[in-house]
């Protein structure tokens, strides 16, 4: 149960740099490659000849060709040729709207006729000199909800990321949670607090003491159908918190597109666009490596989480002040699959 038309994040353009890649997105089987003059396009997974993924095969002259007969497949879904073969009369398969944007590849799942990239969320900090960015990729067996449950509700950051983000502080602080049209915004803010194992080394590598008290918040925003982004960060105490000069703070916002591939799988695209010391690429790799380690700590969470839940369906979940964030993009998710489900427009942010 998720929405089809809209963007997803289907890959990262290195990933069909030299071959087609085959991926599932919301259970559409698709074949994505580099076309002609290099563009990406995204078709069916599914020779019309018999039946064999065309992912398998391989591009030449920007036609992805079928690795099983050799029938050459057109970006739009048409059999262009095969050899020894005519093909004039071949069904198309279905083509999708795939757009190459800020670092990733985006793929349009549903009526393709309601595509439209103004949709496509604006990222402030791609290709800017004031920002760095590093991420991953990780497939977890879990519904995409409870993925945008666990990153709208970071107290369990206390408890599963112990020895890197987490600390008592987080549990002692309330949060509040605030809906706005489809946005939902979940924030917490900790003054005067020691900073965690992650942020000492984040306030050390922008030139700043990591052993002094420090003003630290949490600014998580759902938007649909699986976005979240979450404001990050510490400041020396006294000058300002979240609004202190950039010399004073460290801050980033932890990128979360998660792709549903199944209705118990998901394609979760993690990622840090950090805004100090951005030229460092040794820094770059060492916060993604450790934040890597950090979602690979959610990842088997969420995978138990999801098999309990398939072998217990009728126990119900209890809802406490800490789950607002979820619950209310929940909400919003069954709203605008409802509304999908009527004929409605299509969802996302314009530019």
């Amino acid at each position: 149960m998720f929405p089809k038309n809209t963007w997803y994040v289907a890959a990262t353009p290195n990933e069909i740099d030299e071959k087609p890649l085959g991926r599932t997105i919301c259970g559409e089987r698709i074949a994505f490659y580099r076309g002609e003059e290099n563009k990406v396009a995204a078709v069916e997974d599914f020779c019309p000849h018999r039946g064999a993924p065309l992912s398998l095969g391989y591009v030449s002259e920007g036609k992805l060709v079928c690795g099983y007969h050799g029938l050459e497949m057109g970006c739009q879904g048409k059999t262009i040729a095969m050899p020894g073969q005519r093909v004039r009369g071949f069904p198309a398969i279905k083509a999708y709207p795939v757009v190459e944007r800020y670092g990733f590849i985006w793929v349009w799942p549903g009526d393709a006729a309601q595509a439209d990239e103004a949709k496509i969320p604006h990222m402030a900090w791609y290709d800017n000199p004031e920002w760095a960015y590093g991420g991953g990729l990780y497939h977890i067996n879990c519904d995409y909800r409870l993925m945008i449950d666990n990153l709208m509700d970071l107290t369990h950051e206390t408890y599963v990321h112990a020895s890197s983000i987490g600390q008592k502080e987080i549990d002692e602080t309330p949060c509040k949670t605030t809906v706005e049209g489809d946005t939902v915004v979940t924030s917490r803010f900790m003054s005067g607090i020691q900073p965690p194992p992650f942020w000492q080394m984040a306030l050390r590598a922008n030139h700043l003491a990591d052993d002094v008290p420090v003003d630290r918040w949490q600014i998580c925003r759902f938007t649909p159908p699986s976005h979240v982004m979450i404001e990050v960060g510490v400041a020396h105490q006294g000058h300002g918190g979240y609004d202190a000069p950039n010399d004073k703070k460290a801050y980033s916002v932890v990128v979360d597109f998660i792709t549903p591939e199944t209705e118990t799988s998901i394609h979760y695209f993690w990622g840090m666009a950090r805004k100090f010391n951005p030229a460092d690429k040794a820094l770059t790799a060492s916060i993604r490596e450790g934040q890597g380690k950090i979602f690979g700590e959610d990842l088997e969470m969420l995978e138990r989480q999801q098999q309990n839940l398939l072998a217990h369906p009728e126990r119900a979940l209890l809802m406490l002040n800490i789950d607002a964030g979820g619950v209310q993009s929940r909400r919003i998710l069954e709203r605008v699959i409802a509304q999908e489900k009527q004929g409605a427009g299509p969802v996302g942010t314009s530019v």
